[in-house]
């Protein structure tokens, strides 16, 4: 993996900006440091940028504005050649909202490692459903962008637009196709176990359904 600088441009001719909080002179290859730390703390003599580029596990370096800066060939047969894009713009409409919320949890040190499940764009403009884990990188007592990888691909949710559901009901009817319990649910969601059990029952209510499997079968059966 090529350093990044924050002073030079990027292959697209763009300026690569500096890490917020720190002056540009000072910034050198935040990507190439994190790296070079997870080098000696967990692999002592390999590179970790060389065997993330040759693991079959799609892997993502984004930078503290938001900006991909890196992804291994595993992830780009998923979402395609998306360096130097904001990340948001590989994640479903539906799903961005809260994949913006996990990203400045970590960016502000509010969060360590999240799990969480998301629906990606991919390279055909298809949705693809995944369930992603994620790190803050840190340099000193500043953090400079987000490492993660995906650790499963599932079953892609179906829209829903024959269903008089709320974008956040159907965010939750989704996690329900996807199995999720109702704690689940409000962890994911960063709800109240209170709220999503309001959901469901709206959900129950608007589907005409008795139960959360018979919810789920019904909505596939509209599909």
């Amino acid at each position: 993996m090529a350093p990044v600088r924050a002073v030079r441009k990027d292959a697209r001719g763009g300026r690569l900006g500096a890490v917020p909080g720190q002056p540009e002179e000072s910034v050198q290859s935040w990507s190439a440091t994190q790296l070079r730390f997870l080098e000696m703390t967990m692999l002592q003599s390999t590179r970790v940028d060389e065997l993330l580029e040759h693991l079959n596990v799609p892997s993502y370096v984004i930078d503290a504005a938001g900006v991909i800066r890196w992804l291994n060939p595993a992830a780009k047969k998923i979402v395609g050649d998306v360096e130097g894009r904001q990340f948001t713009s590989v994640v479903a409409p539906d799903h961005t909202r809260r994949a913006r919320d996990l990203f400045a949890r970590k960016v502000v040190g509010a969060a360590t490692v999240t799990d969480a499940g998301f629906v990606l764009v991919d390279s055909t403009g298809g949705r693809v459903a995944v369930e992603i884990s994620s790190v803050p990188l840190r340099r000193g007592e500043h953090v400079v962008g987000v490492f993660g990888q995906v650790t499963d691909l599932v079953e892609t949710p179906h829209a829903h637009p024959e269903l008089p559901l709320t974008p956040r009901q159907a965010e939750v009817l989704d996690l329900l196709e996807r199995g999720r319990t109702t704690r689940q649910i409000a962890a994911e969601l960063h709800l109240s176990i209170d709220t999503v059990r309001n959901h469901v029952r709206h959900i129950l209510h608007a589907v005409g359904a008795h139960s959360r499997l018979e919810a789920v079968a019904i909505a596939h059966g509209a599909h």
